[in-house]
């Protein structure tokens, strides 16, 4: 049985599942390792062009598996400190593996996003959240931090400092109706409806220019980390310029609206 399933639901949209449903897909290395992989090979498949990440059953993914979360991979001959080095740096590497993904991600958050889940749903570029969802930073809870996998990076960045203070200082449930009116998720959106709510958003998405897309996605996150306005300004620039002389998308976008059609991206002259 796979821990993570790929699908195909739509012309140029991948949809990625973790399939552990009796354990609340919770982060076991035996669905972390897959996961990762898969992402990487998703985002060099060229065909496809937007893609949906979610869990199977009634939660998203509940975080670290306390029960049975295994041993991770190429660890022979290793001391404890060193295991559990390997161990970070894969979930870690899953985190960022999302968000280096060529494409857009979209987290359709079903249910429970919880500790390293609530990191996996931050890393995506867009969250769709059923009314069920909640998301809870677990770790302090735990007795430990609540900053893992990028939480306390990614956080704040989202949704301001002070909010995200509370919530991982905390350690308390943020139901579907909070997160969407502090835009910790984007749309509330039926449990019945969430995947083809997201599949459409997808598909709308995959319809523009590949560059287009690609280029904003990275700005997008470039910006959080940019030393001042004026710089990302330059990078943005650069960017708009490269897709305007070395395309004719924005003819064809001008030439659709006069002709009262959809567009058609040809990415290049």
């Amino acid at each position: 049985m796979s821990f993570v399933l790929v699908e195909r639901p739509r012309e140029n949209v991948a949809l990625v599942t973790l399939n552990r449903p009796e354990r609340m897909n919770a982060m076991a290395f035996d669905v972390m390792v897959p996961l990762k992989e898969s992402l990487e090979a998703i985002s060099n498949d060229n065909s496809v062009r937007a893609v949906v990440l979610t869990g199977a059953g009634h939660g998203f993914c509940s975080g670290a598996d306390q029960a049975s979360a295994g041993s991770p991979p190429h660890i022979d001959g290793l001391t404890r400190p060193s295991i559990a080095l390997r161990a970070m740096e894969i979930l870690d590497d899953v985190v960022l593996a999302i968000r280096r993904m060529h494409q857009p991600v979209i987290a359709a958050v079903n249910g429970a996003a919880i500790g390293g889940g609530f990191c996996l749903s931050l890393a995506a570029d867009i969250r769709l959240a059923a009314p069920e969802a909640y998301f809870r930073a677990a770790g302090i809870n735990n007795g430990l931090t609540a900053s893992e996998l990028g939480l306390s990076y990614l956080l704040p960045r989202a949704i301001g400092s002070s909010r995200a203070f509370e919530i991982m200082l905390s350690g308390r449930d943020i139901d579907a109706a909070e997160a969407e009116r502090i835009g910790l998720v984007s749309r509330i959106i039926d449990g019945k409806d969430l995947l083809d709510e997201c599949f459409d958003l997808a598909t709308r998405i995959a319809a523009f220019s590949r560059p287009g897309v690609e280029l904003t996605k990275r700005t997008l996150w470039s910006s959080l980390d940019a030393s001042s306005m004026a710089q990302h300004m330059n990078q943005e620039g650069l960017g708009q310029l490269m897709i305007r002389l070395m395309t004719d998308n924005f003819e064809e976008a001008t030439l659709a609206r006069r002709e009262k059609r959809e567009p058609v991206f040809r990415d290049s002259k």
